[in-house]
């Protein structure tokens, strides 16, 4: 399918994969998308190198924070996560009409030919197709066509700024900005039987408003606030809507100024906010921020899992927002034709874009039309036949999953290995990602599904990088149609899923074909420091005494690392620890104690805070500090291991001492085993490494991290039960 993206600044047209689609979103396929000027222009800016040199002049903490990246991972880190910004090409659009071609799994109220529209960005891009979820999406009324609910995430914000400003019949507003969100607002305020004063430095938007139904603006040079107190008999305004787009604080001074004692300040464009006091305390003004298109905004549950707020409690949630504005305009209470500046084919998309760089005469919207009647092709993959020829025993890897961590560590450390590896295949849910990704490394195929990945016969391996809920199904159907698999961390995030792997490589490894490598990304058991380590323990007489620091960055409840495709950071992140444990104690785990930290607070999240501390069969005891509380200056991992009258200190995988004992060990940049593990994958696809140990080990940290997790939840300790499915695999 085609999709527009913004790449340098400019607006280009580019064939990618189509969007697979999941659980609970809507496929449709595109009519008419709407061009914002305000937001898809600051889009362009920020796709420029100018852009993001001045955000760093303008925001040092951002700065701060690419140091510390480069600190912790190095140069290529930096340089994937620049170059995605800058030279991969940035999705645009969130505001689109279409026919519903399919509804995924869960979704109820929507069948293929359904007239829909749709909003959200990174769904409602400027494509032929696009996926969404079900509460972006909303039926259209029957007399209304699709070029003009194509503007519904416009109308949305309107609306939601009208509601923010709780206005009644005969209230007295004024618009601060007329584009096309201000000119949908005086329409909506019309609607609604309120009085409308108006003002915007461009007389030719202030004519259009009036055209539109404004009931007063000041006349040119005359002071606003002088016109707005004529206009509300020197009262002042009852509210004041701040729709203008500009970091000044004047507009929000002026609005202050017209509002009427204990009036209202709705902000809903992106203007200055340093508020003057004195303006404010006299009046006894309300200032409110209007959320983009009304309540769910930002909230995942709502927004990507579907969730739905009570309807007695939450009258105007962002999708009823959405059908109200339809509503209107099919009712013919907002007139849209005189701000609709084009009406021009998607091909057209680079004369769009060029009109919104206009100094002069910017419009209020523009639409791009699709061709709705020409065929579609719904390929879900992209193939390249002219990349370079994989060195004789490279393993052709397909990549699962790319982002940032993907490209900034995975990526470079496997172009580094090209005896060993080739990448083949990149698959994203993005496909402009996929694409961008699999032409700067020279795969031969860019997808968005990653069956066509394991349905590829040339395909040897996977390396699976998603989000830990879909990890185990995935292993699943890799194993099955016989690919090698490199996982990150988690394995699974529940018992059962976990059963569930066991059993398979255990019957696979029964079968005349055997079962394919598996790796768990525990990445810590193949650095440098951790091998050491573990040479200077290996001829030990008495048990291991072992603490283990891990100071990570918070993380609010509300992130999807503490929801269902994260699973927590005990399941997550702290399983790698587990594993570490488990390298250097070299015997299974006995016992597992796990406390959280004991305050009811709804900011503490428990599977950031907790020690779980673990006793193993031959006596070592090791215990895991987990937090999310400590200060961002402290390096994030260190670890105290005592033995037999030795003590060793690893600082961060940079350096490793010991105290009675000779050993001082240490790295120019932190090395955590990332290439390493990379080729031990490889050793254990050869045969070269034992299979069943690794797989053994993977299994035992990931029950070791259900457990952990099951007591935080429950806060109880208990015995560890070792399956009996790991016994004789592989």
């Amino acid at each position: 399918m085609k999709q527009i993206l913004i790449r340098g600044g400019e607006a280009v047209i580019e064939e990618v994969p189509a969007p697979t689609l999941a659980p609970g979103q809507v496929l449709v396929r595109t009519t008419w998308s709407c061009v914002s000027p305000g937001t898809e222009l600051a889009g362009v800016e920020k796709s420029k190198v100018s852009h993001v040199i001045d955000r760093f002049r303008r925001e040092p903490a951002r700065l701060r924070m690419t140091f510390d990246l480069l600190r912790e991972r190095g140069a290529q880190a930096v340089y994937a996560k620049a170059q995605a910004r800058l030279t991969f090409g940035n999705a645009v659009g969130y505001s689109c009409s279409g026919v519903v071609l399919e509804a995924g799994p869960g979704v109820q109220g929507f069948v293929p030919g359904d007239r829909v529209a749709c909003a959200g960005h990174g769904y409602a891009n400027h494509a032929e197709l696009v996926v969404v979820p079900v509460n972006l999406v909303t039926k259209l009324p029957e007399a209304l066509g699709l070029a003009e609910a194509a503007t519904v995430t416009l109308g949305a914000i309107a609306l939601q700024g009208v509601r923010r400003a709780q206005v009644e019949v005969g209230s007295r507003v004024g618009v601060i900005g007329l584009g096309m969100i201000g000119q949908l607002t005086v329409q909506i305020l019309k609607a609604a039987g309120c009085s409308v004063f108006g003002t915007d430095l461009d007389p030719a938007r202030v004519a259009q408003a009036r055209a539109l139904g404004l009931d007063m603006a000041p006349v040119p040079h005359a002071s606003p606030v002088d016109a707005a107190l004529e206009f509300s008999e020197g009262y002042g305004l009852d509210a004041v809507l701040l729709t203008a787009a500009t970091p000044s604080d004047e507009p929000l001074h002026l609005a202050m100024r017209m509002a009427r004692r204990k009036g209202r300040v709705v902000v809903v464009g992106d203007v200055g906010l340093a508020a003057k006091r004195e303006l404010m305390y006299a009046k006894e003004l309300d200032l409110l921020i209007s959320t983009s298109y009304g309540p769910g905004r930002y909230d995942p549950s709502y927004e990507e899992s579907g969730l739905d707020y009570p309807y007695a409690y939450v009258r105007w949630t962002e999708n009823r927002n959405m059908q109200a504005y339809l509503d209107l305009i099919a009712s013919g209470r907002i007139r849209l034709e005189p701000l609709i500046d084009q009406r021009l084919p998607m091909a057209q998309a680079a004369q769009a874009y060029a009109r919104l760089k206009q100094e002069t005469e910017r419009p209020y919207t523009v639409l791009l039309q699709y061709a709705a009647d020409s065929p579609l092709v719904r390929t879900r993959q992209l193939t390249w036949k002219n990349r370079p020829s994989a060195h004789d025993g490279a393993v052709r890897l397909g990549i699962i999953g790319a982002g940032s961590f993907a490209r900034g560590e995975h990526i470079p450390n496997l172009q580094s290995l090209p005896n060993l590896f080739a990448i083949d295949a990149i698959v994203t849910r993005r496909g402009h990602m996929a694409t961008a990704i699999a032409r700067q490394v020279q795969a031969r195929l860019a997808a968005t599904d990653y069956h066509e990945v394991l349905a590829d016969p040339h395909i040897d391996a996977v390396l699976i990088a998603t989000r830990p809920y879909d990890h185990a199904a995935i292993v699943e159907a890799a194993l099955r149609a016989g690919k090698h698999v490199l996982v990150e961390k988690p394995l699974a995030l529940t018992m059962d899923e976990l059963t569930r792997l066991e059993q398979l490589v255990l019957e696979l490894s029964a079968s005349s074909a055997g079962c394919p490598a598996i790796l768990v990304g525990f990445n810590r058991r193949f650095s440098p420091y951790a091998v050491r380590l573990r040479e200077q323990v290996a001829e030990r007489t008495t048990p291991l005494h072992l603490t283990y620091r891990m100071s990570a960055a918070y993380r609010p409840p509300e992130d999807w690392v503490h929801g269902p495709e994260g699973g927590g950071r005990i399941r997550s992140e702290a399983c790698h620890i587990f594993d570490l444990f488990h390298y250097l104690v070299g015997a299974p785990a006995a016992k597992i104690h796990t406390t959280g930290v004991g305050i009811a607070r709804h900011d503490i999240v428990p599977t950031d805070n907790a020690t779980v501390t673990i006793q193993y069969t031959e006596g070592s005891v090791c215990t895991l500090l987990y937090t999310a509380q400590g200060g961002a200056a402290l390096p994030k991992e260190a670890m105290e291991l005592h033995v037999g009258h030795r003590s060793y200190l690893l600082d961060d995988y940079r350096q490793l001492q010991g105290f009675g004992a000779k050993l001082d060990f240490r790295t120019k940049r932190q090395d955590k085993g990332h290439k390493q593990e990379l080729v031990a994958f490889h050793q254990a696809i050869a045969g070269e490494l034992d299979r069943k140990a690794l797989w053994e080990a993977a299994v035992e940290a990931t029950r070791i991290a259900l457990e952990a997790d099951r007591q935080l939840q429950g806060d109880s300790a208990a015995a560890l039960t070792t399956g009996d499915a790991a016994a004789d695999t592989l």
